[in-house]
């Protein structure tokens, strides 16, 4: 039921009328953008403006996390983990742009993919956190809603990270 839930996203809502719905839209635009951004890096014509497009979704997304994690939270842990994940999610996507006018195409994409894998957290979270309403018990229900808050992007995040070090990708001077 939805009156159970802790953070009623009607809450959210009601409390950020206008901040709440461009979170949400824009941070499910990216949710699209981002990996159609990755598609099509072996066609500039079409990875350039789609990037572009995608660059702002997640600018816009990334600076309503903040006050979107901060108000009504759940927990101060949770709100903490969506504010950190959109503090990373702002800082790839600068080091991305900043990568590319450069012309280190090895380091945008690595940026790009840990980005790419920072996104994934918000498909990620709700997998666990349906999986646990399902299965876990309702009295530990905060307490793995603050850890999801931190797993669902730190974990895809750290997997990427651990492949493109492996393949050479976030070692010194990679073009």
């Amino acid at each position: 039921m939805v009156d159970d839930f802790p953070e009623a996203l009607a809450v959210k809502a009601e409390l950020m009328p206008v901040l709440f719905p461009v979170h949400m839209i824009a941070g499910g635009l990216a949710l699209v953008l981002v990996p159609l951004a990755i598609l099509l890096h072996r066609h500039p014509v079409w990875h350039r403006p789609v990037a572009r497009l995608t660059a702002l979704v997640v600018l816009i997304a990334g600076l309503t996390a903040f006050p979107v994690a901060l108000v009504a939270p759940v927990t101060m842990v949770s709100a903490f983990g969506f504010a950190a994940q959109g503090a990373l999610w702002l800082v790839l996507l600068g080091l991305g742009i900043r990568h590319i006018r450069a012309g280190r195409t090895a380091r945008h994409r690595a940026c790009m993919l840990l980005m790419a894998a920072a996104t994934s957290g918000a498909v990620f979270f709700r997998i666990w956190l349906a999986l646990f309403a399902i299965y876990g018990p309702a009295r530990h229900y905060e307490a793995f809603y603050a850890l999801d808050a931190w797993l669902a992007w730190g974990l895809p995040v750290a997997i990427t990270a651990l492949v493109l070090n492996r393949a050479g990708d976030l070692r010194a001077n990679p073009r």
